[in-house]
């Protein structure tokens, strides 16, 4: 449990939000959500100890632990895997040294044996005894294989270290666990993987994330950091997603009266409380809804951006055929061999791996960026496409503003690139900015600016939500789901697949499977599983 009493953070002038009171319970699973700049990490840090609030307090309950996810990915490089993770548990790790300590003591005395005999009790208590099997576990469930246990941090790559830091946040069922974005650089098993292991943890978890998805599978209550204010209350990002878009309607509809509004809130609370009583969810279990106050709801300050993808050209019948496509990976990995697939009219195919740079190689090649080991592909004459790759660096590596980027990609003037950037939530003088010196969210803003200039009939996207917001995330995903022409895509968004996606095709080393259904239905089909299991069998 973690009780905040009148915290209140302000840095000079800025104040991000004051006389915040909220307790925090056992047993359930708190998501963080605001705007980027609101405060979401800041909350965390300031409950973690590691910021001063400017006022207030913050207290845990008697003897509890509580656990964070480290974001310093060096910091443990000397150490082993193994050991790395079992210092999340810092109570029973020091008990372990300073009892590993006395028994290595070459003049062993009664005295030592005394201490010896105690820490043994403390250590069996904290669950020492079996606490290599409990850290080897954890990290086998998210990816990191028996073999690297025993290798130094140093020598993992970055992606398996975000998986360790992961596993020591968990490691030994803290009371109060802080998560800030734990998702990140998880492949979609690994996050499922996640989210089960959270649906059963029984104490308290405060979590920040841009997954939808996954907020909406774990979380039984949403924090939101919205007016310069914290707000509480029952349910998952859907719920309040749905419901302040609900809000803001009302608000623009002047003539609504009072009891109109209020029914209609009623209505749409009863009808999600039964969508949740229904769903897979973790959340079914947990009495989301019990004590929201209708009065709390109301619409967002934030800005969604204006994404809209429109089709110059209604596409012909023949899209994309694809016939024994081959790549490896510059270490000699085969990522995929005697690919072959034709894309339909009005398909939207997310392609999967285990692998990520099977499909940038797929998407690389298919846009003429690189060459395919064997086999060709061949676009129908009607098809015009745009693409987003994964790495935009090269873009970028320009001295231009904003305005004079954009301008490169279409044709137009200044007042029309203007609008284009407005839509795109870049006002007044910020598109004068150099687009070097822009964030990883910024510049990905853009590039979704200007692939919309092309008004393209295909759409071929690398990952599109690396870096987006929320708010961006969101509007991206509300355009694709309407979008008429062809969509081939790449995402560990399980949100973002299952709502655009109508085919799945998975690369494999030692083949494909190809799936005309949604993405859900794709992960739990059992045939699916099965030849999944044949495929990466020898790869595992």
């Amino acid at each position: 449990m973690i009780t905040v009493s009148n915290l209140a953070i302000q840095f000079g002038k800025r104040v991000l939000y004051k006389d915040v009171n909220i307790k925090f319970t056992s047993g359930n699973i708190y998501g963080i959500i605001g705007a980027n700049g609101a405060g979401k990490s800041t909350l965390l840090r300031a409950i973690s100890g590691e910021l001063d609030p400017t006022k207030g307090t913050i207290e845990m309950g008697p003897g509890e632990r509580m656990s964070v996810l480290s974001q310093d990915h060096f910091k443990f490089d000397e150490y082993t895997v193994l050991e790395t993770v079992m210092m999340g548990h810092t109570v029973l790790y020091e008990v372990s040294k300073e009892r590993d300590a006395l028994y290595a003591k070459p003049d062993f005395s009664d005295e030592d044996g005394i201490k010896v005999a105690e820490l043994e009790e403390k250590f069996a208590a904290l669950g020492g005894y079996t606490a290599e099997s409990d850290a080897g576990e954890l990290l086998n469930g998210l990816g990191i294989r028996t073999a690297l246990h025993q290798r130094r941090m140093s020598e993992l790559s970055g992606k398996e270290k975000v998986r360790v830091m992961l596993a020591q946040a968990l490691f030994g069922q803290p009371d109060n666990l802080l998560l800030d974005e734990p998702t990140n650089d998880l492949d979609l098993e690994t996050v499922e993987w996640l989210e089960e292991y959270l649906g059963n943890f029984e104490n308290t978890v405060l979590v920040v994330s841009h997954d939808r998805h996954f907020l909406d599978q774990v979380c039984t209550h949403t924090v939101d950091i919205d007016f310069n204010k914290v707000t509480l209350f029952a349910g998952n990002y859907s719920f309040w997603y749905e419901s302040s878009q609900l809000a803001l309607r009302q608000a623009q509809n002047q003539k609504m009266k009072a009891e109109e509004k209020k029914k209609q809130l009623e209505e749409f609370i009863r009808r999600f409380s039964a969508n949740v009583a229904k769903s897979r969810q973790t959340t079914s279990r947990k009495k989301m809804l019990e004590k929201l106050n209708i009065e709390e709801i109301k619409p967002s300050t934030r800005r969604y951006p204006g994404i809209i993808f429109q089709m110059e050209r209604e596409p012909g019948n023949q899209i994309l055929e694809v016939e024994g496509l081959k790549a490896t990976a510059d270490d000699g990995t085969v990522l995929f061999e005697n690919l072959s697939f034709n894309i339909e009219k009005g398909e939207k195919v997310v392609f999967l791996s285990r692998d990520p740079r099977a499909m940038t190689a797929l998407f690389e090649i298919i846009n003429g960026n690189r060459e395919p080991e064997a086999g060709t592909f061949k676009w129908g004459i009607t098809i015009t496409t745009a693409y987003l790759p994964l790495d935009n660096t090269k873009f970028f590596d320009v001295d231009m503003n904003m305005l004079d980027w954009l301008s490169q990609y279409g044709q137009g003037n200044e007042v029309f690139f203007k609008a284009y950037l407005g839509r795109m939530l870049f006002k007044d003088e910020e598109i004068l900015k150099q687009v070097k010196v822009l964030s990883g969210g910024e510049k990905m803003r853009l590039m979704i600016a200007r692939m919309q200039l092309k008004n393209a009939n295909c759409l071929i996207l690398d990952t599109p939500t690396n870096h987006l917001d929320m708010e961006s995330i969101q509007a991206f995903n509300n355009n694709l789901k309407l979008f008429k022409g062809n969509i081939l895509f790449a995402s560990h968004d399980h949100e973002f697949i299952n709502t655009v996606a109508n085919r799945c095709i998975e690369l494999t080393p030692r083949g494909t499977i190809d799936k005309l259904m949604n993405y859900e239905d794709y992960i739990y089909d059992p045939r699916v599983k099965e030849l999944k299991e044949q495929l990466y069998a020898t790869n595992d």
